[in-house]
């Protein structure tokens, strides 16, 4: 029965096709960081109002946060999520102009179908989710009870291949600022503490810390600040760094370790330190075993063939939706394989005809596994059986 529904979704999917399309490139052409998204958040709401959701516009007092709904409220309520914030300085590097057209594409499709349905199966939610770049949007919208009344959540994103499955790493975020005293360089420098030989030396500490590390783990930073001018001892001095691991438990490890080097600098250079994680922390992503598999079947039926892949492909607040609800994450390829995310040829490919074609067939099978859920029942059942079991 719900091959007729799915074959609706696909047709209307095909039918808004050059418009959705459209708007994936607007918002290429318009990259905004993250909590910034104002015209991304105003084209998309516009759009899907114009279609006949109902929106809530700066969802939870979330400026650039959104949610459409269709539906009579009844149970389920499956989610689909778009994201839409850009990278600094390189723009749409991740492809989330990309996911923000999947979403609205998918919840489009799913509408139809449960149109043609008549009788009230569910309610359907597609929800805006900013800041996913670093800032935990989806973490902040979590905490607000975004997704209390949620049943299943469903998102795709874009990288070099297809993978139902991909390995998204439990993520820490930290801001360490070291301070010293300012001094005359060539004058007096024996009368500064150097707050940036204190970031030199902790960078060196945790490359050097590396070498321990397990292959599934990664620590990465910079230096944002290293002082004003070559001829003043820089009294201040800032790190960002990230570290990832398979768990959460794994980075709450790593994370010893790292403070440590980060201490020992300001011990070595007679500097004080601050340790500060500015946002919360990304949990890995749980893949629902039971909505993967129908996610690849109905990728399967629209030609879409998955690789095998179990190399880390980063790290996202979508980990921690799926520690709240079952849900997937499954990334699909643009390109032609060379072209990897968080780089200026990734820019480049999110904005061209190819990877609108792909995004579409993505969002197709995310709505095909909607209906699968909707039209029955018991799938549904079962994924909350293997979330719980997962759990």
């Amino acid at each position: 029965m719900a091959t007729q529904f799915k074959d609706r979704a696909i047709l209307e999917i095909e039918k808004h096709s050059q418009e959705l399309n459209k708007v994936g490139e607007e918002i290429w052409k318009n990259p905004e960081l993250g909590y910034e998204e104002y015209k991304a958040h105003v084209l998309l709401t516009d759009y899907l109002e114009r279609n006949g959701f109902n929106v809530v516009r700066s969802y939870l007092g979330v400026k650039t946060a959104f949610k459409a709904t269709f539906g009579d409220g009844t149970k389920p309520n499956i989610c689909v999520i778009s994201e839409y914030d850009a990278l600094p300085e390189i723009g749409h590097a991740c492809g989330h102009n990309l996911i923000a057209e999947s979403g609205i594409a998918a919840g489009m499709g799913i509408k139809a179908a449960l149109e043609a349905n008549g009788a009230p199966v569910g309610t359907l939610t597609v929800m805006g989710t900013p800041a996913e770049e670093g800032q935990a949007g989806k973490v902040k919208l979590l905490e607000r009870g975004a997704f209390d009344d949620i049943d299943a959540a469903m998102m795709v994103h874009p990288c070099c291949c297809n993978i139902l499955e991909p390995v998204f790493l439990a993520n820490s975020y930290y801001k360490v600022t070291y301070f010293g005293k300012a001094a005359h360089a060539a004058a007096f420098p024996w009368d500064g503490v150097n707050a940036l030989d204190a970031a030199v030396l902790a960078y060196t500490n945790i490359s050097v810390l590396r070498q321990q590390l397990k292959p599934t783990c990664r620590i990465h930073g910079i230096i944002s600040n290293g002082g004003a001018k070559p001829n003043i001892i820089p009294e201040q001095s800032v790190m960002e760094y990230s570290i990832r691991a398979p768990t959460r438990e794994e980075v709450n490890e790593l994370s010893v370790k790292v403070a440590n080097c980060f201490e020992a600098a300001a011990k070595a250079t007679g500097c004080t330190v601050d340790i500060q994680k500015p946002v919360s922390g990304y949990d890995d992503v749980k893949h629902n075993p039971v909505m993967s598999s129908l996610y690849k079947a109905n990728a399967d039926q629209l030609g879409i063939v998955h690789v095998d892949y179990t190399s880390p492909t980063g790290s996202t607040d979508m980990g921690n939706v799926s520690k709240i609800v079952p849900a997937i994450h499954p990334m699909y390829g643009i390109g032609d394989g060379t072209q990897v995310n968080h780089t200026r040829e990734f820019t480049a490919t999110a904005n061209n005809p190819e990877s609108y074609l792909a995004t579409l067939a993505a969002a197709k099978a995310v709505a095909m596994t909607a209906i699968d859920l909707y039209m029955s029942p018991e799938l549904l059942q079962q994924a909350k059986e293997a979330f719980l079991k997962n759990s």
